[in-house]
């Protein structure tokens, strides 16, 4: 199945995060490499932006052997319908350059959780028990083409797939879920802490073990929780919640204009 991972150097919070060092390569060329152990992930391709800053990210997919469109920096579900169009697949799936502990194990359970429940769009992360960071979207190509013609919000046009999870009325929207609830557990990489956290995972797991597992993780947390506190005091979701903020101000300025 066609996975799309998004990816860009301009990030507001960490600039070019996802090219920042991790146990000698690239933080993307890390999580690429934990992306091609999953089982249904076929082809794998990055979309980034055309903007000068992500040439370097560019040139690194080209190094790595891997696919990588370019589009447009600001609205990010054109540029992600784009990258999918010329393949048209049934289904698809999301991932997002930011999440370099990536399970390809989770991955695989989430497509396997979609195609059994016929859903049109399936997610582990609107009703989290997953650690923030192992985040996985499926869905149909048919719902992104409704979303790349209809959405017209800020938050629709820069995350790409809220216009289908939030219409439930419209797709039929699954949640995977698994019983343990990590969702508490920071695994993204958004801010400077998030990157220290991440990196003290990778400088003491993977020397020894580079395929790693999420169980791996969670021993190792276990053993030293002074790793998880690094980044624990950050708002989950975070950039969404400005989009959302956004769409108000929008809304209540057209509303005084009219």
């Amino acid at each position: 199945m066609l996975a799309i991972l998004q990816a860009r150097c301009s990030s507001s919070r960490l600039p070019g995060k996802v090219l920042k060092p991790l146990v000698g390569e690239p933080m993307l060329a890390r999580h690429i490499e934990r992306l091609r152990r999953s089982r249904h992930i076929s082809p794998l391709l990055v979309a980034t932006s055309t903007d000068v800053s992500d040439d370097p990210l560019a040139a690194l997919c080209l190094r790595l052997d891997v696919q990588c469109h370019r589009g447009s920096l600001d609205d990010v579900l054109d540029r992600f319908f784009r990258a999918a169009e010329p393949l048209a697949p049934e289904h698809l799936i999301r991932l997002t350059g930011d999440c370099p502990l990536a399970d390809p194990e989770v991955i695989d359970a989430t497509i396997a959780f979609h195609l059994n429940g016929g859903h049109d769009y399936t997610s582990n992360a609107i009703q989290p028990t997953f650690p923030d960071g192992l985040d996985v979207e499926v869905f149909r190509f048919a719902c992104l083409r409704d979303a790349w013609n209809e959405a017209s919000l800020q938050s629709e046009r820069e995350h790409v797939t809220s216009f289908i999870y939030r219409r439930p009325e419209r797709y039929r929207i699954g949640h995977y879920k698994q019983a343990d609830d990590l969702s508490w557990l920071r695994w993204t990489v958004d801010e400077p802490a998030d990157f220290a956290m991440v990196q003290a995972v990778y400088e003491a797991l993977y020397p020894s073990n580079p395929e790693f597992t999420t169980t791996d993780v969670l021993h190792l947390l276990a053993e030293h929780p002074e790793i998880a506190r690094i980044n624990a005091d950050i708002t989950r979701n975070e950039g969404y919640l400005k989009s959302l903020a956004t769409d108000r101000n929008v809304t209540r300025l057209q509303g005084n204009a009219s």
